[in-house]
């Protein structure tokens, strides 16, 4: 590369965003496109976190950006999310509760050594003509322009100074944040969340955490609800309140890591391997079993993550992707859907015939990371508590998975996001869903806190105390969900007829979560079911009130309603689905009938965020 050259596209930034953004541009426009990272090395010497594709991502990475055969070939095929709490000691793993989806997803995800697949993506950009590639820059300087002109983008290389025009400068500079930082975009959000990882030589089979035989393992009659498949392909989580632990497997190591609320747990207690090894082993024993001995490869950490941008495209012909911009959390492991959906938005803006549809696309692409973004936020800053209990989080995550598949990967792989007419339709839909979401997450913490103060939580004595296991896709509106992926190149009207369909079917499970709360609360599975006590639910301002719920149910039982065949509420799903959680109950049949105390939970107790630093 020469002074003076121009290039269509100058992408700042090496990491995965980047690449794939050069990927993608390479394989569906003619744009030239200039890469220019900071680092000697691409991919760098230490190892990448962020290993955990989902559907969207992984339709992203394999479909759209054709690497399918590279990561069936050098990566795990994974086994979509599970999760784990202690129900007893929890020295073994026999003695943890399970909440999974059995089967294997038709959209594939993978398990990523994030070194390896960059290195790919180098790869493969470096085979076209199009494509120019500088490391080791310094002093980066970027003048954007305010008009038509190209901007100016100047680094020095080896000690020599380079300039360059640029049709379009992309910033995936990583938590550098280069552009968001010289534009003053910068923007806290309400996530206080600390990450420690750490990668060990070797797998660490969870399923082998334990003393019995490797024919005991083979023949554990939980295999009846939890299948054959190796547990060790998913993405584990071991699961308390405010807190998570993964264990990913890669071609030959392991992925650990644990996230944590940093008002709940102080990092400076987990912030080292030997501090974050201790912590784990102490609160999820099975691990004492081998951590202490695995070699460490390497280790890092974050001790406040999350973060937001003003804005992140712009008709003056630039853009920020991936942790350049905005990073709310990794728990359901967003992050690369981000990357996936942002950077498609930002070719087709690449790709505008003139610029009114520049403006129009870059206004659309706004609107639309700003609500995918902001759609996961209550989960991380209202409910990461619910991670403490079995039956709550598995409430809060068939909703937010129902939610996820309807509206994020039904329309990606209709390439509906890039659509301009399905802008409009999708931005009403999370109108629509928004205000439900947050108010049932704040129910669902509320719920879990009334669990907690009663010792009814997974591994309270009072609670379940044995083993449980959850199939999420056992709630109908899960099942419902997924069967959008395979409504494949579908028109903007035919999308808007499944998202409403769907959207219903939200609504409705949204509506059972909180009747299903209340029939636990007031001991009586009947209440979930009778007509004048459901109909009663505010469709959208979800509240955790237990004396208002009595008040209403002992109308009920005052008016014959529970019993009355007529009063019965029809749900388009199972209510019973959840009986094995109740208290007394083995497998989903009643021991006892002992109903849970009808009485006003405490004032839930918020402690105050702890100042940290990242």
């Amino acid at each position: 590369m020469r002074g003076g050259e121009r290039f269509d596209v100058v992408i700042l930034g090496a990491g995965l965003a980047g690449l794939s953004l050069a990927r993608q541009l390479l394989l569906e426009t003619e744009r030239t496109v200039l890469l220019v990272e900071k680092r000697a090395a691409v991919p760098p010497d230490r190892q990448k976190v962020g290993e955990s594709l989902v559907q969207l991502s992984g339709y992203y990475f394999s479909k759209v950006l054709g690497l399918e055969e590279h990561l069936l070939r050098e990566h795990y095929l994974k086994y979509n999310l599970r999760f784990y709490w202690k129900a007893g000691e929890g020295s073994r793993f026999e003695d943890y509760s399970q909440s999974f989806i059995r089967g294997f997803s038709n959209v594939a995800s993978y398990q990523l050594n994030r070194n390896v697949l960059e290195g790919e993506l180098l790869r493969r950009n470096l085979e076209s003509p199009r494509f120019v590639f500088e490391t080791g820059i310094e002093r980066l300087e970027v003048d954007l322009s305010e008009t038509s002109e190209p901007h100016r983008v100047a680094f020095e290389v080896a000690g020599e100074r380079r300039e360059v025009e640029a049709g379009w400068v992309v910033d995936t500079t990583g938590r550098g944040r280069f552009l968001a930082r010289k534009r003053a975009l910068t923007k806290p959000n309400e996530i206080r969340h600390g990450a420690f990882f750490w990668w060990v030589d070797g797998l660490v089979d969870v399923e082998k955490l334990t003393d019995s035989t490797p024919r005991q393992i083979r023949l554990n009659p939980a295999r009846r609800e939890t299948g054959h498949a190796p547990s060790w392909l998913a993405t584990n989580h071991f699961c308390g309140e405010g807190y998570w632990f993964w264990v990913i497997p890669l071609q030959g190591k392991t992925s650990l890591g644990l996230v944590f609320d940093n008002r709940l747990i102080d990092p400076s207690e987990v912030f080292s391997v030997e501090k974050a090894t201790e912590w784990v082993c102490r609160e999820l024993p099975l691990f004492a079993r081998d951590l202490p001995r695995r070699e460490v490869i390497d280790f890092a950490g974050f001790r406040d993550f999350s973060y937001d941008c003003a804005q992140t495209i712009s008709a003056q012909r630039w853009a920020i992707a991936g942790e350049a911009g905005r990073f709310n959390d990794p728990l359901y492991s967003p992050g690369s859907d981000l990357i996936a959906i942002h950077n498609s938005l930002i070719v087709a803006a690449v790709e505008s015939a003139d610029r009114e549809e520049l403006e129009s696309r870059c206004r659309s692409a706004e609107q639309i990371m700003r609500v995918v973004y902001s759609a996961y936020v209550p989960s991380y800053s209202i409910s990461y508590d619910t991670l403490g209990d079995q039956e709550v989080f598995s409430l809060k995550y068939t909703w937010e998975l129902a939610t996820y598949f309807a509206a994020y990967v039904f329309p990606f792989v209709n390439d509906l996001f890039t659509e301009r007419r399905f802008a409009i339709p999708f931005l009403r839909l999370f109108s629509r869903l928004g205000p439900v979401n947050r108010s049932l997450q704040a129910l669902l913490s509320d719920f879990y806190q009334w669990k907690k103060a009663r010792g009814l939580r997974s591994g309270d004595p009072g609670g379940v105390a044995e083993p449980r296991f959850f199939d999420f896709t056992s709630i109908e509106t899960l099942r419902a969900a997924e069967r959008t992926f395979y409504e494949v190149g579908v028109t903007v009207g035919e999308a808007r007829q499944v998202l409403t369909r769907q959207v219903e079917n939200l609504e409705e499970l949204a509506r059972f979560i909180a009747a299903h709360a209340a029939s636990v609360v007031l001991g009586d599975p009947r209440v979930a079911t009778t007509r004048s006590f459901v109909e009663a639910i505010d469709p959208v301002d979800f509240r955790f009130e237990p004396e208002e719920w009595a008040r209403r149910w002992a109308e009920c039982l005052a008016a014959g309603a529970a019993d009355d065949p007529a009063e019965r509420w029809r749900w388009s799903l199972d209510p019973s689905v959840l009986e094995r959680f109740r208290p007394g109950m083995t497998g989903g049949a009643m021991e006892t009938e002992e109903a849970v105390p009808a009485t006003e939970p405490p004032e839930v107790e918020r402690p105050a965020l702890q100042e940290a630093t990242s």
